[in-house]
This record gives C-alpha cells, sequence and structure tokens, in this order.
C-alpha cells in the first residue's frame, strides 16, 4: 500500500482522480482499465516529482505535474514520463498528412543534440485537425520512422482537444487555456519541475532559436533531487 504523508496528500489524490475520470461515459467498459492505470500513473507520478514524497507536505509541490501522465505507445508499450520526473520533455501532436509534418525532421534534430543531455521528445499522434492522421499505426510508423527516421518514442494515436482528449492535454489546457493546441505540431516544452516551461505554435520550427533558447534554459537548470 502506498502511503503518502502530509494533509497535502488527500488534494493530491483527488486532483489525481479527477483527471483519470473525466474520460466521457461513451467509450464504455473498456474505461475501467484505462482509468484504473491512469489513476496509478498519477499517483506514481506525484510520488515522482523531483522534489519527492517530502514535497507533498507543501502546497506549492503538491501540484499535480505533466511526470503523473503516460502514454500508450505506438508500438503496444507505455511511454511513462514519471521515468523521465526532472528532465525536460517536449510534447508534440504529429499529423503524417499535414503541411507541418516536415518538421519531424526539425524534432529528429532536437532528438540527436539534446538526447544525452537529458531532453525528452514524444510525437503525440492526431486526427483531430484536418483529418490528417486518419492511418493505422503501421501507416504512422511509416511516415515518421521510415520518411523521416524518427527515433523518439511516439504514442499510439490519441485525442488532445475537447471532452475525450488525453488526460496531459486536458491538464495541459488548465495549466495554460490560451495555449492549446490550434493545428498539428504543437509543442509544449516541460521543465524539470514537471510544469508548462514554454509552448510553441504550429509555425514555429523546432529548430528556430526560440526553441533552442528555452530547450537550453530548462537543460541549464539545476537538476532537482
Amino acid at each position: 500500500m502506498l502511503n503518502l504523508p502530509g494533509e497535502g496528500t488527500r488534494n493530491d489524490l483527488e486532483a489525481a482522480w479527477n483527471f483519470c475520470y473525466a474520460a466521457p461515459l461513451e467509450q464504455g467498459s473498456h474505461n475501467m482499465l484505462t482509468d484504473r492505470r491512469d489513476f496509478l500513473s498519477i499517483l506514481a507520478g506525484l510520488v515522482a516529482t523531483p522534489a519527492g514524497a517530502q514535497g507533498l507536505r507543501s502546497p506549492a509541490m503538491s501540484r499535480v505535474t505533466a511526470f503523473a501522465f503516460h502514454f500508450a505507445s505506438l508500438d503496444g508499450g507505455d511511454i511513462q514520463l514519471a521515468e523521465y520526473a526532472g528532465k525536460p520533455i517536449l510534447i508534440v501532436n504529429t499529423a503524417s498528412l499535414c503541411g507541418f509534418t516536415p518538421q519531424y525532421a526539425g524534432l529528429q534534430q532536437l532528438w540527436t543534440r539534446y538526447r544525452d543531455r537529458g531532453l525528452l521528445i514524444v510525437g503525440v499522434p492526431s486526427n483531430d485537425f484536418g483529418g490528417q492522421e486518419p492511418g493505422t499505426a503501421a501507416d504512422i510508423a511509416e511516415t515518421a520512422i521510415q520518411e523521416y527516421g524518427v527515433t523518439f518514442p511516439i504514442a499510439a494515436k490519441a485525442e488532445v482537444r475537447g471532452p475525450a482528449a488525453h488526460p496531459f492535454y486536458k491538464w495541459a489546457a488548465a495549466q495554460r487555456p490560451l495555449d492549446t493546441p490550434r493545428w498539428n505540431f504543437h509543442k509544449y516544452l516541460i521543465g524539470r519541475d514537471g510544469l508548462i516551461a514554454a509552448s510553441f505554435s504550429t509555425e514555429t520550427e523546432p529548430t528556430e532559436p526560440r526553441v533552442l533558447a528555452a530547450i537550453e534554459k530548462e537543460l541549464g537548470r539545476p537538476v532537482i533531487d
């Protein structure tokens, strides 16, 4: 049994529960398993937040962070952000048939340049904008991996807006309501503290100086034990 000290624990659990059980009812009984996995993942993320369990006694550190979430992986695995707690993460909603699809190449350049310094990049395929990700996992892999040589993690196709949005995107919208994705290849940069450090619009190329500067800034911050 997981024991978390401090009065803030109840708020943490309630926040986690609210994020996990926000999925629409029409998804059916499959929600029970998915919700349970999300709930356990959020608990893991709360513990893995760099301040550790001691930080849960502080209201500022008891906030749900990005490290509480996970994505199903395109290859059938699981991308647990808690495993990267304390490291910057760039999360990008992608699409295979979009005019901005060549940004995969720029994202791969970022991954090659910064992965050894701790940056994680996660591509999240979505059919939300223009129906430009209509294919199967194999189709997505054909574009991302075969055509653009992507080696960073790619999530399974997910919704990134609306009532059925992935829990991470619901959380991000609550954190930055004016910076939500409006098209494919929107970019969230998560800082070492697990909060949104910056966001970049679709039109912003992954290798633009201000993106590089934001990543460098986060990588330059002290690692939080």
